[in-house]
């Protein structure tokens, strides 16, 4: 019995601003990897129906149209599109990060859905904070977000884009024991020119979560066309003017930060494949575990709040908050702003 599991990370052009055309082409893959003996697949952020680049290309007042018709092609959480992927992944028997533009009332949320070979959903998570000018169109998550969870890949996690340069963020994922993680990018073939969004600097943001976490890391990221540059035109039918051409860059990397599949041309769509043990985690986390015998909380913690947070609570949301909150005695005299709170000792087993 072999203790290898293929996971794989797919580089694709989505079939921009168009929510069910990407959905097909999603099932596709899904086949696709299924059929190459994938036991996970993932794929990048926002990708149904595709990164919404016109926030970066134009100024917010001819940004109208594009915002129309990208709600209008955002997926419910809970719709026709992500039941047939799901239902696809049950059909492959495959594990599916999928992320995409999830529609949720008047709101736009930049999410990730992991759904199991049964075709059950492990997870659902938000973006937590959108990254620059993408808070102009999308929500927030909260601390619920930040979760790894059981798998059958192993303890398996997911994280969009610059959410891998927060730091207190990665801590909360490594601190889970994640052992499989896939980094969900958008196009890297915009803005490539800029330093801090080059393909160079995003790819050593990824390597070093692999590195730090002692996880294997699976990065899939969306490519863009010159016609598909199109699809967000100047004003003369032009392609956007940050289009910088390709911007594939899947991979999958170890937990010891070794580079296993061959990387694709940039231009090119496909999925790599890498067949991975997580007994090397063991080996990799001998060496540094930030989160585990490397730690040093008596220097410094991280508090993490996995409370969801919902801007309505109805009473019996209320009751639940405060039910474990404790009642000061009314009677009992009230303690002196100048001394310190009393610390009661926790029994452990």
């Amino acid at each position: 019995m072999t203790s290898t599991i293929r996971i794989a990370a797919v580089q694709a052009e989505p079939v921009w601003l168009e929510m069910e055309a990407t959905t097909e082409k999603t099932i596709r893959l899904i086949e696709e990897a299924g059929a190459g003996g994938a036991r996970l697949v993932a794929f990048p952020e926002t990708w149904i129906p595709g990164y919404p680049v016109f926030l970066w290309s134009y100024p917010v007042f001819e940004q109208a149209p594009f915002v129309a018709r990208y709600h209008a092609n955002s997926p419910a959480a809970d719709g026709p599109e992500l039941r047939s992927i799901r239902e696809a992944a049950r059909r492959a028997r495959v594990t599916v990060v999928v992320g995409f533009s999830e529609k949720d009332a008047g709101s736009l949320f930049m999410s990730q859905q992991l759904i199991g070979p049964d075709g059950e959903v492990l997870q659902h998570r938000r973006k937590l904070k959108p990254t620059h000018a993408e808070r102009t169109l999308f929500g927030e998550g909260d601390g619920s977000d930040l979760a790894v969870v059981d798998s059958p890949v192993g303890r398996l996690g997911a994280l969009n884009c610059f959410e891998h340069l927060q730091p207190l963020t990665k801590y909360a994922m490594y601190a889970q024991n994640e052992q499989v993680h896939v980094a969900g990018w958008p196009c890297l073939g915009i803005l490539g020119t800029v330093p801090a969004l080059s393909p160079d600097a995003l790819l050593a943001t990824t390597l070093t979560y692999a590195l730090e976490g002692g996880t294997f890391v699976a990065m899939a990221t969306q490519i863009m066309s010159d016609e598909g540059a199109r699809a967000f035109p100047t004003a003369d039918g032009g392609p956007t003017p940050v289009y910088t051409g390709g911007g594939g860059f899947a991979r999958v990397y170890g937990p010891d930060s070794s580079l296993l599949t061959e990387p694709l041309d940039p231009m090119a769509e496909g999925i790599v494949y890498a067949d991975i043990d997580l007994a090397a985690i063991d080996l990799a986390k001998n060496t540094v575990d930030p989160a585990g015998h490397y730690a040093r909380p008596d220097a410094t913690q991280l508090v993490l709040n996995q409370q969801p947070r919902r801007p309505v609570l109805r009473p019996r949301d209320l009751d639940s908050t405060f039910a474990s909150a404790p009642r000061q005695d009314a009677s009992a005299p009230s303690q002196d702003a100048s001394e310190p709170e009393a610390v009661s000792a926790v029994e452990t087993p």
